[in-house]
């Protein structure tokens, strides 16, 4: 495994632990990101019980769809931005002996350790005070899977060489802030206004606060002790009630406190008053162990579906990824009208914004969790009027999707954004990513082949698509010079670009992967109809106002928009080759790390509007979604014959220009370099798989894990690699494993009801069938073809 960047030695001994020891102020931020406990309802960062926001630590729960709208005032001008709330905090526990200060941390001595199989994070610590008293603590905390409305904490302490009273103070805290993010400093950062809160007298706390958009989020705890206490003490202060316990200790005797949360909010489905929804789960709810047995079930059930065993130096980093990805996103999150943050549900970066991620994430649920891909899909259908509102106010029909969107499907993106290496407030148009549209078009579509799904299709998929494809063609200009349709003033995938240097108007015109991404959508548009039953299609042209005449339109647009192309490539966008190239040396000598060039030029003055340099993959995106061969069909549709020598060029003259300030990057590039380049294929594939791990992109992880990086490298294994393709005409595979993988196993979901386990070699592909009473699925390896029944297994040679 690559070093551990805190210096402490290793930090997943084997594959199913990660592990920190000792305390290290400079990557307690990454700790708690990455020792986070979730399961699609909520999620808690792993910082300390007694710790507090500021400085290395920040305490944080996340509820999915939780969001607030707040007004900031920079430069004299008002902006409003929408957050995913920080909520109260239901952590706080600390204690101390009765003459002594409460423990604030840090410890003498301290293990962090999260069970990635349990989904437990476990710390061990020694804690000492002024007067020498050692204590010893253990605390075990989880977000239940199997409840998930309720987390817990159990803590037992031991004094080593002291005796007497011990106080333990448990609290809930309503009096936080959205503070997780410094280049956010200069924005308001309050959402919470306390309803109601009591420390009752038999132990209970409780407490609801209230977000500016009304929504009510309610906590409820008991706690249940080993020994009795002696003495019992509620107290109230704005925002936060506490209790204290009070027990007579002996040195090598342990306390156990162990602490239940329920939590509830008045957007939750069936729940009435959320306030008493709480207290009444929390009042009910078990004892610590027995919580932590269905909890760990729950695990073992998900990890069984989720089987990815693959045999390669160090495979903790896909367990940590894969642990990621299902407590951000679970059955839990599908009841609820949420999208897939970016960021997971482990901080404050992007605001806790819905981008794009999905494109990477749902490719590991279409074949897993079918039904959490349509859930996800499904929040963007419920947000199809808020698109064609967009597309009404650019002056145009169909739907436009906003880049960033969070509770209501508006547009989320900030007008400015701050460079921290400058101080400068600059204006940001990254809501010109039109591509956003074709991304959902394409997870529709992907989900529909994977699943076979007409009800969805029929439900909600095909309108989405079609107005999504109405959008394109309203925004493509005709230019009777060239005999073409351009789609102008738009960004693509590479953020660094939103202008040209020569222009006073944000936006590019004709980026070439938001082209063919927008004629593969005209495209799938009509398929998309064919189809739907002729009742639902008859039904949904006539709500539509859809005709021929639209449709054929449509289809004439698709195969003339504009590819520009230059030096044998195709261009990022349309006078591409008008840009200078980069001083690559000089700055690479001045600057060890450019993943941020677009600041580093900015404050010297400069822009990299100017260069050709790319932030991250671009036009390559075209090969990541999809194979070589539909990537020619599309160019040839176009007009532009292309054979496998276009791919290579293009591969290789963006990669020199490219510093991956994206994680997502590394997922792209590992993809496209799967097939002509191995060994790099590999390395990149390792930098999108640890990316978070080794917190690549400086500091960024510790306000959120890369969602989409975790789940593009899984499917880097479980598709890209094995060549696996999945539609109604069976499962197709083309394996090219690296030098470094050796084999990989995997159990998918065929169709969304037949579950096929594959297993992979250098010299052999097997597949076997499960032996429900399902049909027989067609399965092809380069060539050779076989209908494989239930039960049944087979061999193919490589």
């Amino acid at each position: 495994m690559e070093p551990d960047p805190t210096g402490t030695g290793c930090p997943m001994p084997d594959p199913w632990t990660l592990r920190y020891t000792g305390y290290a102020p400079a990557e307690e931020g990454l700790r708690e990101a990455l020792c986070a406990v979730g399961n699609g309802y909520l999620v808690t960062r792993g910082a300390a019980p007694e710790a507090v926001a500021g400085g290395e630590h920040y305490p944080g729960t996340y509820l999915a769809g939780c969001y607030d709208r707040a007004d900031s005032v920079i430069g004299g001008r008002v902006f409003t931005h929408e957050d995913l709330v920080n909520c109260p905090n239901w952590l706080p526990v600390t204690f101390r002996p009765a003459d002594g200060e409460w423990f604030a941390g840090p410890p003498a001595e301290q293990e962090l350790e999260l069970d990635l199989r349990r989904g437990v994070l476990t710390r061990r610590a020694v804690c000492v005070d002024a007067a020498g008293r050692r204590t010893r603590l253990v605390q075990r905390r989880l977000a239940s899977q199997a409840r998930p409305h309720l987390a817990a904490l159990e803590t037992e302490l031991t004094a080593e060489n002291w005796s007497g009273r011990l106080d333990v103070r448990s609290a809930l805290d309503g009096a936080v802030t959205n503070a997780g993010v410094p280049r956010y400093a200069g924005l308001d950062s309050h959402h919470l206004t306390t309803l109601r809160q009591e420390a009752c007298p038999e132990g209970e706390l409780w407490l609801e606060v209230a977000t500016g958009a009304g929504r009510r989020i309610a906590l409820a705890a008991r706690h249940r002790v080993r020994p009795g206490c002696v003495a019992l003490h509620g107290e109230a202060r704005p925002g936060q009630v506490a209790q204290t316990l009070a027990f007579d200790v002996a040195p090598g005797l342990p306390v156990t406190v162990d602490k239940v949360v329920a939590v509830h909010t008045s957007h939750d489905p069936a729940t009435g008053d959320p306030l008493d929804a709480a207290r009444r789960l929390a009042a009910e709810a078990p004892a610590f162990d027995r919580l932590l047995a269905e909890h760990a079930r729950r695990w073992e059930q998900l990890w069984r579906r989720c089987r990815i065993d693959a045999d390669f130096p160090d495979p903790g980093p896909l367990h940590l990824d894969l642990f990621h990805l299902l407590q951000s996103w679970s059955e839990h999150s599908a009841d609820l009208d949420v999208g897939v943050p970016a960021r997971g549900l482990h901080g404050e970066a992007y605001r806790g914004h819905v981008f794009w991620d999905e494109l990477f994430v749902l490719r590991v649920l279409d074949l897993r969790f079918p039904e959490l891909a349509r859930a996800a899909l499904r929040y963007r259908h419920r947000r199809l009027d808020a698109a064609r509102r967009a597309a009404r106010a650019e002056g145009r029909r169909g739907a436009a999707y906003p880049w960033q969107s969070a509770a209501d499907g508006r547009e989320q993106s900030p007008q400015v954004h701050l460079n921290p290496r400058s101080g400068h407030w600059l204006p940001d148009h990254t809501h010109l990513q039109r591509h956003i549209g074709s991304a959902v078009a394409y997870n529709i579509w992907e989900y529909y082949r994977a699943t076979g799904d007409h009800d969805f299709l029929a439900e909600a998929g095909a309108e989405t698509l079609l107005e999504i494809a109405r959008y394109w063609a309203s925004a493509a200009t005709h230019d009777p010079a060239r005999g073409h349709w351009s789609i102008r003033g738009v960004l693509g995938p590479d953020e660094y670009h939103d202008a040209y240097p020569w222009a006073d108007a944000p936006g590019l015109d004709d980026n070439a992967y938001t082209n063919v991404l927008a004629s593969w959508v005209l495209a799938r548009a009509r398929d998309a109809l064919h189809a739907l039953p002729a009742r639902r299609r008859d039904e949904l042209t006539e709500r539509l106002a859809l005709d021929t005449a639209e449709t054929d339109h449509w289809q004439d647009i698709g195969h003339h928009l504009h590819v520009p192309f230059h030096d044998g490539v195709i261009s990022q966008f349309d006078g591409y080759r008008r840009l200078a190239e980069l001083d690559w040396d000089t700055y690479r000598r001045r600057y060890p790390d450019l993943r941020r060039l677009d600041r580093i030029l900015e404050a010297e003055g400069d822009t990299v509007n100017r260069y050709r340099a790319s932030k991250q993959a671009d036009v390559l995106m075209l090969w990541y979604l999809f194979p070589a061969r539909e990537v020619h069909e599309l160019l040839r549709r176009l007009g532009h014959p292309a054979g496998d020598e276009l791919m290579r060029r293009t591969v290789d003259y963006y990669l020199d220009r490219t510093v991956h300030g994206s994680t997502l990057s590394s997922v792209v590039h590992a993809w496209v370099l799967g097939r002509c380049d191995p060994h790099a294929s590999w390395r990149h594939f390792r930098d999108a798989l640890t990316a978070d791990l080794h917190d690549s992109q400086g500091g960024t992880t510790r306000e959120g894990i890369h969602l989409g990086a975790m789940a593009g490298a899984v499917d880097l294994l479980q598709r890209c690699y094995t060549g696996l393709e999945s539609s109604d005409d069976g499962v197709r595979l083309d394996p090219h494993l690296p030098g470094a993988l050796h084999s990989i196993t995997l159990d998918l979901r065929h169709r969304g009801r037949r579950t096929l386990r594959i297993t992979v070699d250098r010299r052999h592909v097997t597949v076997a069938l499960d032996p429900d009473p399902v049909d027989p699925v067609r399965i092809a390896v380069r060539g050779e073809r076989t209908l494989l029944r239930p039960g049944q297994s087979h061999t193919f040679r490589l």
